[in-house]
């Protein structure tokens, strides 16, 4: 999948509104005027109907892709250098550095709606790893959102793989899990932050979709209801996510209960 857009085909999508350009707070702003030096803009891209089927759901959603600005331009001036040198054959190299994010928008969204902001995982959601819980939380989320009342969003963040420290540094961890550290203490073995995750992009997000309007968020983690209500979402109701427990992950459960996540004992043994 080439995160590059030919130009001609961009303007269709702009002329058609389905390439849009958002603030950090998420309103809507001029997608051809110039960006101002240290300002956060996203392009969004989309409604896409999406027909998904999961373990637990099959359902159709909306799906919007969400990239920062300036990292699209990097990528689109590095094609357009690629291509005077004949150099096409190379295109697959502006797939890496940009981090794409999705926006699932499941049912018909009302007042209070449901919302999970799923940190992208590559062992859980993709291979089905059982060291972790992430599979079964993104099936799960899905179905609850779309059999809640209320319907909502499933907002997808890539980069975040291992709290934000990346799928090489995750593999390291694995192995010194394996020699008896626990998920924290293998990042502070390799010099990194226990959780390096940046829920900016997030928040205005949600801001574009919802507003400043409450909603339910589906998370066991108190830092990720702190970190949004930092760039001013307030109405924030938690409530619990537990699925996917087995005795391969007990470990971690425990290791992310003692961190500060609201999970009870008898969420893990069970």
């Amino acid at each position: 999948m080439f995160t590059y857009l030919n130009p001609e085909i961009r303007q269709r999508l702009i002329a058609d509104e389905k390439l849009v350009r958002m603030n950090q707070e998420g309103v809507l702003i001029d997608v051809h005027a110039p960006e101002a030096p240290g300002a956060l803009a996203i392009n969004l891209l989309g409604p896409i109907p999406m027909p998904i089927a999961l373990p637990s759901i099959e359902v159709t959603v909306k799906w919007y892709a969400a990239v920062r600005s300036t990292e699209l331009s990097q990528v689109e001036d590095l094609a357009a250098d690629l291509r005077a040198r004949g150099g096409e054959q190379l295109f697959s190299h502006l797939v890496s550095p940009l981090a794409v994010n999705s926006v699932l928008v499941i049912g018909e969204p009302t007042s209070n709606p449901l919302i999970r902001v799923h940190s992208n995982c590559l062992t859980g959601d993709v291979f089905g790893s059982q060291r972790c819980d992430c599979g079964p939380q993104l099936d799960a989320a899905i179905a609850r959102i779309n059999g809640d009342a209320a319907g909502g969003y499933l907002i997808y963040m890539a980069g975040h793989e291992g709290r934000g420290i990346g799928l090489w540094a995750k593999a390291a961890t694995y192995l010194l899990q394996d020699g008896g550290e626990d998920t924290y203490q293998a990042n502070r073995s390799l010099g990194l932050p226990d959780d390096s995750r940046d829920f900016t992009d997030a928040a205005a997000l949600i801001k574009h979709f919802i507003g400043l309007n409450p909603f339910r968020l589906l998370t066991n983690n108190p830092k990720k209801i702190d970190d949004l209500k930092s760039f001013g979402l307030d109405g924030i109701t938690q409530e619990k996510h537990v699925t996917g427990v087995s005795q391969w992950n007990r470990r971690y459960l425990h290791a992310k209960q003692n961190w500060g996540h609201r999970l009870e004992d008898s969420d893990i043994e069970r």
